[in-house]
Parts: C-alpha cells; structure tokens; sequence
C-alpha cells in the first residue's frame, strides 16, 4: 500500500466507523436528514402524509423537554411511494431510500397487529435498524392503546438513536422487591396503578385482584399492571411516555436496578439516561438557550430508476481474467437484476472515458441486449475513475438536468490516485454511487464517495469460483422497489474442478418464488456439459451459450415449478473454475417472499476488535426462525473463511428467535477489504415463521384506573404464537465489504477475550442452586473457555462494579464445554457479607486458555423472603379473614433471573409473620 493511499485508508477507518444505513446527522442540537418512508404496499391516502408531519412536530416539542433542552428534529423528509399519484409539491429523492429509512410506515408484521417497535438487534448504546409504526398507528387509530403517536415517537427515537431497550418486560411483568412485595417491572417505582385480573364466568366480567402463583411467587400469568390516568411522577420515557406527567427519562437517582426489564438486562443495570448521557449525541450537544424551531418537512417520490454503468478497461484488467469476469457479471445484471421501466447507460474508462449508451429504458429482451453488445471487449490503458464519472454525469443530464437520486454503478481493479479529486463533487451531486471493487489493488478513496452518497460498497477478489463479482452486481438491485418486483439470489455456487470431473447440486424453487427464474453458468476454460432437470425430473436444455463471454444462461418461462431443480456440470478442461447463479422473483405480487439481509457491524475496523456478521431472515416482517445459516467471508488475498450463523440469544446474537442470525469474526488474515456473503437454507419440517411478538414493541396500555375504577381499553388483537413451518427453501445474500486495519502478518496472537454470558438462568434443586447459561468460547464465541469464575454478593451494583470483591463460589468441578453449548452447575450458595439482604446476586466471568476475561455475565437474583399478598380489598373476591400473627414453617426461596423467575421451597425452622399493611409505596389517586 503506498503512502496516499494509505493516509486514505487510515482516514477512512475514522469515517466509516458505522455500518448504520441512517443518514442522520446532529446539527446544533436538531437531527436532519431523518428520512420516514411509506411502503410501496400502502395504500394512498394523503391523511398519512399530513399525520405523520403532526406527529414529528408533536414529538419534537416532546424530545426537546424529555432530553432537558437538548434535541429536536430539524430536518425531515418524508418519502412517498411511486405508486401514489404525483404532485407538484413532491421533489425527486437524492440519497434518500426506504432501505435507508429511520421510520418506516409499513402494513402490520401480522395481520390485526398495530403494534409499534424498533428492529434492535445490536449491542446496548448501539443504534438500531429501524421504527415499524403501521398506517392504522399513524392516523390515530390505536391512541387508546398506544397513547399520542408522538411521545411514542421519542420513546422509539431513543431505542433508534441511542440504543436503550425498554424499562417492562412482557415476558417478566412483575417481580419481587427489596420491600419483600411485588411490583409491575417499570421506572421508576413512582408510577402508580392496580395489578389487576380480568375475568368473566357466566356472561358477567369484573376486575378482581391478582393471586400469586404457587410455583413462581409472582402473580398469575393474566395479572395486569393499570396505571393512574392521573400521576405526578416524571420518569420514565422508557416506560410509558404516554402518561401525562412522564417528562423524563429515568435517571441514576430513580432507577431501580433489580427490575427485570430489558433496560437492566441489555444495559447492565444502568439507567436509560445514563446510556442517552454517553453518547456522542449528548457529549457533543450542551443544552439550548431558546426553544427549537418547528420540523421542517420535505415531500420526495421517486420516479423511474436511473442507472450508468461505469466500467474499467484499463490494462489491469487484462490480468486474472477480469474484463471477462466483469462482463458475465455486468451480463447478469442487465438480463436480470435491473428492473423493466430502468434507464440504463453505459460508460467505459481508462485514463480517458467515452460514452458506450446514453440511457436506455428497459422494456424487454430488446433493450437488454443492446446494452449487453456495447460492453468492453479489450482492456488497455491508465485509470481515471473521476473522468469515468464525469461521462456518466453527462449520460444522466441529457435525460434529466437534476442528477439526483440516480444512481452510478462503478466498477475498478486499480489504484488512481486521483480519485479524490472528484469525491466532493460526487458528494454535491445528489447521485448514488455503488462502487464494486475487483482485486486487492482498487482505490480506497472511492468508498467514501459509496459511503457518503448511499451506496453500496461491493468487493470481489480474484478467485473466481468465490462468484463474487456476479453476487455483487446481483445485489444492485432497485431500493424502492416493492420487494415482489426485486430479483432474488436462490443459488450462487462455484468450484474448480479437473477435466471430467463434476460440479452437482439441487436449486430449490419454493412457492413464494418461481417467476422470472433465471439460470447463469460461467467457466474459465471451456463450455462445460450442462444438464438441468425440473422437480418432475423433465430434462430442460435450452440455454443459450455466449462462448465469447464465456457463458450460458436461460430464462424459464412463467412461473417455474415448485420444487427441488437439479443440475449437473461437467467440466472439459483442467483447472476449471465453474459457477452456478440461479435468481427468481417473487411469484404472486400479494405474497411477500422469504427474503435475506446480510451486513457487518462496522464498514471499517482496526485489529484486535472484532466485527459481528448478522443476516436476516424475513418474509415480509416476519421472522424466519430455524433455518441453517451461514456466512462466507473473504478477505483481499481471497483466503475464505465460513462462519455458522446463530439465532441463540447469546454470544454476538441479541435476541434468540427473532429471526437475526449472527456472530462474532475474528479469523483476520490480512489488512484491505474483506467481502461478505450470507447463504440461508430451510429444510424439510425445520424453518419456520415465528408469531412471537417483537422484543422492542411499544407497551400496551390494557386501560387507566380513574377514580379508583379501571376503564378499560379493548383488548389487543393476539394471534397463536405458534410457529408455522416452511417449505424447502434456499437463499444468498451479498452484503458491504468492510475495511480492516492493524492486522499483524503471522499467526494472530491472542487478544480476543470469551463473550459475555447473556443468558444466565437459575433454578434450585434441593439445598443446591442449578445454573444454566450457553457456553462462551476461547475467542468470543468460538472455541472453549479455561474456566469460569462465579461470584455472589447481596448487593446488585456491588456486584456490577465491584466483581472481584464478591464472594466466589468454588467451580473446580466445572468443566467448561465447547462455545454456544448448553452449561448447567450448582452449587450451595455460602455466607455473604450484607446483613439483612433480601436478595442474594449472581454473575460469572470466562477465562481463556490466554488469561483474557470476559465481561460480567447477566445477573441472576434470588430472593429470601415471601412476598406479601396485595392487602387492598378485593370486593369481588371477598377472601376469609386473615390472623396477622398467624405463622408458617416455611422460608420460600425466590430466584428471579433474567428471562425468568423461578421460585423453590425450602423446609427451615423459621417462623415468618406477615403483617397486613396497606401498600405505602402507592402514591395517592388524585381525581379529576
């Protein structure tokens, strides 16, 4: 690497730090360029328009007070699907997408489930995907349930922005106190309400007061926490926002740290405002002097697709047979990947650059192979790539005299130290620029005109069998485009083979594919023999063979059939390289096809930290769960390495069955671009769509106590949470290539400590306390820890802060097993040192064969008291007069971890008494 170009790259490292596809920016305390966009499957109405602009300005007010004067939106534009009828008021998008979306108004994940939530699935303090509010949340529909839409907008910013989780927990609504009570899981404790039952028997229904369940000491499954429609507590915004007085987040001071919800669970028990008070948002925004100005809205709809292919000719690409490589995969695209109703140019470049195609529009087979007779045919020649773009900006101006929101499709092998000559120019344009890098040696400078335009950053090395420059060109695809007219990758396979030998596999074509299904073979050598059959074993023989480009594709008519394809390639040269792509589209437009996302945490990293490889797999908004995932990533030197996917919950993966699979990459081979591909695969009886509801949805507001009265809201709509199992499928994805720094040469040493333990449960089993976690590895999670070190403490923060104080359980029985394997322990718990504790707390740490520690697990909790029975009257259930000084022989032991609360009863010789008290921790119910 030479010296600019590896001030370039070093710089770059500091750009690109996010691999966030948000464009929104901090601005003097106001966020712009915050993009909301309808789906292309909303129906049109204006009134959504006109409600979401009300809600923003709503939420802005709210924003500014809940962050003590700190942020409001600034700038927002809202994007309009092209299916909606025009109007003069409605500009053309620059960079803006709805892959680029913060908010996304979309029909509901499950038909009847207006339930608003952000796609989360990062690491506490880590901004997440997406808001998901549906057109029946934004037109005011839901308010009863849901509260105003604008205070939930600043309740969803925050997970979005600044990555805290809500302060409930559905799955763990309630839990027991140090007061020796249960309390609804909430912040803060101010929050006053009645834990109340729903019942109806004989067509009367009445509230009546919650019982404990026997087995967990904790209230009953249907027991519901109604807020005061009147209170004066402030906190806390990641509760519910939508009580009137709640102005604030909770803070250090008013936290509760022992409730379950998945603010303490992902955050380590801190507080939401103590993760909001670390960002770089608040570190770099002191409070206002004057109040904000109201949002100001832009109204964008994108129109036709607009694309210029940009291709290097210059005499780099002679070598390794990549003028060749390019033109099968520039072929692909144009057959198959861009969508009819494009434009499409053409440029090619050396150290000068000439117009091949002034734009096209795609109508069929016609134009398609007009554009494909105009590709390159000899490489020679210097690089320019910013005269490259230069003739392509005058391709689009002779359609249109604004350049913004088409799109460059630029592909380089090779160095140009000009190249940033053009970078702001490119920035000022309003074009989307994708770059697709061939080879070790293309210019780094051109990611950040990717990167600050929107685009993609693709990346292919030389090895051909890897099909990584037609995956990339097949990832192109349109950003607006309802995802049923998008072409999906089903197959991407090569090998290199000896002459005679053979390539075989099945493709499986699944019911919510099949149209458009388009069959691409390449080789390097000589034409291979090809055979495909169709799942009725019909033999299909029609490909047409371009022997010049070294290829031979074909396209089955209508709706291919659902099934298994088989094919069978038979190389006839030695030192073959053949590849197999197989795409689809979506075979009823009504019907969402299962679909997968790949990306990396970071588009640049430096060494020894790692990157988190997440693929996501969806129908529509529904969860895939239990498919066979995996990841292909290959660095510049073209060394691949292949990473099994998880959807466990633990490790790299936040959430366990929300349809995100992912891990930890560590397996560093060289400094430069490291490309990714995600394959999915779902077998027979194993995939499967998952109903369960999203882990960061609003809460529910099941109705207000007013006047000591519940008033009740209608009933949510719930639908079965059972799974429904899949057909066969088979998927590939490409996601960004990311840059990596600081890679040393040689064996890699040992910096790369055990994961943290996410998933720490307890349960008791006799006098001795059962632990169940899955099982980090040696790095991160791969590979087998040395040891475990378990502490207890009675005291939740000491725990937190001060770990290796605490007492330690002996673990020198405890063999730990191989990473993400299921571990179980138990033990007697000691003597700690608090006296009068209510709870006893448990972590454990990791250590690797190297002495690097892991981070302190999630903490379980165990109780030692009974809790006390809600004493207020209940006249619907009048219960028999109770003896306060009545004893029983039982101390009940109540473990309360993370995820779930398990409680076991011990025989002592202790006698408790409970006294019957009112609950003096409620505040008093003030009447309207």
């Amino acid at each position: 690497m030479g010296l600019f170009q590896g001030l370039v790259f070093f710089l770059l490292l500091y750009l690109l730090q996010g691999s966030n596809s948000s464009f929104v920016k901090l601005n003097d305390n106001g966020y712009e360029d915050v993009i909301i966009a309808i789906d292309p499957g909303v129906p049109e109405d204006e009134n959504i328009i006109e409600q979401l602009k009300e809600i923003v300005t709503t939420a802005s007010t709210y924003l500014f007070e809940a962050t003590q004067k700190r942020f409001f939106f600034k700038n927002i534009s809202i994007l309009i699907p092209e299916s909606w009828e025009d109007s003069l008021q409605y500009k053309r998008p620059t960079h803006e997408s709805y892959t680029h979306a913060d908010v996304r108004v979309a029909p509901p994940t499950i038909l009847g489930r207006d339930e608003p939530y952000t796609r989360q699935f990062t690491e506490c303090g880590e901004k997440a995907e997406y808001i998901h509010f549906t057109p029946d949340f934004v037109l005011g529909k839901k308010l009863n349930e849901y509260g105003p839409a604008g205070r939930l907008l600043v309740h969803e910013w925050a997970h979005l922005r600044w990555g805290v989780f809500d302060e409930y927990n559905e799955d763990q609504p309630f839990y027991s106190t140090k007061s020796k009570k249960i309390e609804a899981t909430r912040c803060s404790s101010g929050i006053s309400g009645l834990n109340r039952v729903y019942t109806c028997q004989g067509g009367s229904c009445v509230f009546r007061k919650c019982r404990i369940n026997s087995t967990t000491k904790l209230y009953e499954k249907d027991c519901q926490f109604f807020p005061d429609e009147v209170q004066t507590e402030k906190a806390s915004v990641m509760f519910m926002q939508s009580i009137d007085s709640v102005i604030e987040f909770c803070n250090k001071k008013n936290h509760i740290p022992e409730a379950p919800s998945l603010q303490n669970i992902k955050c380590g028990h801190r507080s939401t405002w103590e993760v909001i008070s670390n960002s770089e948002d608040f570190k770099n925004s002191p409070p206002m002097e004057t109040s904000p100005p109201p949002p100001v809205f832009s109204l964008l709809r994108p129109r036709e697709r607009i694309v210029c292919l940009v291709l290097d000719k210059s005499g780099s690409m002679s070598l390794s047979d990549r003028l060749n490589r390019m033109n099968q995969a520039a072929k692909y695209f144009l057959l198959q990947t861009v969508e009819n109703g494009s434009w499409v140019g053409m440029v090619h470049f050396d150290s000068t650059a000439s117009i091949k195609s002034e734009l096209i529009q795609i109508k069929g087979n016609t134009e398609r192979n007009t554009l494909l007779e105009r590709l390159p045919s000899v490489a020679s020649g210097g690089t320019s790539i910013c005269k490259g773009i230069q003739a392509a900006f005058q391709v689009i101006k002779k359609k249109n005299s604004q350049l913004d929101g088409s799109e460059i499709v630029l592909l380089t092998d090779g160095e140009d130290s000009t190249a940033g000559s053009c970078v702001e120019t490119v920035k000022q344009s309003g074009v989307i620029l994708h770059l697709l890098a061939l080879g070790p040696d293309a210019a780094i400078a051109v990611i950040q005109m990717s990167d600050i335009t929107g685009g993609k950053h693709l990346y292919a090395t030389d090895t051909a069998e890897n099909n990584g420059l037609i995956d990339a060109f097949g990832s192109l695809t349109s950003e607006n485009a309802n995802p049923t007219q998008k072409a999906l990758q089903l197959e991407s396979k090569g090998s290199t083979l000896n002459s005679d030998s053979w390539m075989n596999d099945t493709v499986i074509i699944d019911s919510t594919v099949g149209k458009d299904t388009f069959f691409q073979v390449t080789w390097s050598k000589q034409p291979p023999k090809i055979s495909l059959w169709n799942p009725s074993g019909t033999p299909v023989t029609n490909f047409i063979v371009d022997t010049a480009s070294k290829m031979a594709y074909l396209t089955i008519p209508g709706t291919a059939q659902v099934g298994s394809w088989t094919y069978h390639l038979q190389a006839k040269a030695n030192s073959e390289t053949l590849t197999m792509t197989v795409t689809s589209r979506a075979a009823n437009s009504s019907v969402p096809p299962i679909t997968v996302n790949a990306k990396m945490n970071k588009n640049a990293n430096s060494f020894p930290n790692p990157m988190i490889v997440y693929a996501e797999v969806l129908q529509g908004y529904i969860p895939i769960i239990g498919a066979s995932v995996t990841a292909i990533i290959e660095s510049n030197s073209g060394i691949t390495q292949v990473l099994e996917l998880l959807d466990n919950g633990a490790g790299a993966d936040a959430f366990k069955n929300d349809g995100v699979y992912s891990r930890y990459f560590t397996a560093y081979s060289d400094n430069g671009r490291y490309g990714l591909k995600v394959r999915a695969h779902g077998g027979t009886n194993s995939a499967r769509q998952s109903f369960q509801h999203p882990a960061n949805r609003a809460a529910f507001i099941p109705g207000w106590v007013v006047n000591g009265e519940i008033k009740q809201n209608p009933p949510r709509t719930e639908t079965d949470d059972a799974q429904t199992v899949l057909e066969t499928f088979s998927r590939t994805a490409t996601g960004d290539a990311f840059v990596m720094s600081g890679v040393p040469s040689g064996p890699l040493p040992d910096l790369f400590p055990p994961s943290q333990i996410t998933d720490l449960h307890a349960t008791l089993d006799g006098d001795n306390i059962n632990l169940t976690w899955t099982a980090p590895g040696d790095d991160f999670d791969v590979g087998t820890v040395r040891e475990y070190i378990i502490r207890i403490s009675g005291n939740i923060t000491d725990l937190r802060d001060n770990f290796d104080d605490a007492l330690q359980v002996n673990t020198s029985d405890l063999a730990p097993k191989k990473a993400n394997s299921e571990e179980t322990f138990a033990f007697k718990p000691g003597k700690i040192s608090e006296e009068n504790a209510t709870h006893i707390f448990i972590a454990i740490r990791s250590v690797d064969k190297s002495n690097l520690t892991s981070k302190s697990s999630n903490i379980a909790q165990v109780a030692l008291f009974v809790p006390q029975e809600d004493p207020s009257p209940d006249p619907n259930y009048p219960g028999p007069g109770s003896n306060p000084s009545a004893g029983v022989n039982i101390t009940t032991l109540v473990l309360s971890v993370v995820g779930a609360v398990v409680v076991v009863t011990i025989i002592v010789s202790a006698t408790i008494c409970f006294l019957n008290k009112s609950n003096s921790s409620r505040r008093p119910r003030t009447a309207f």
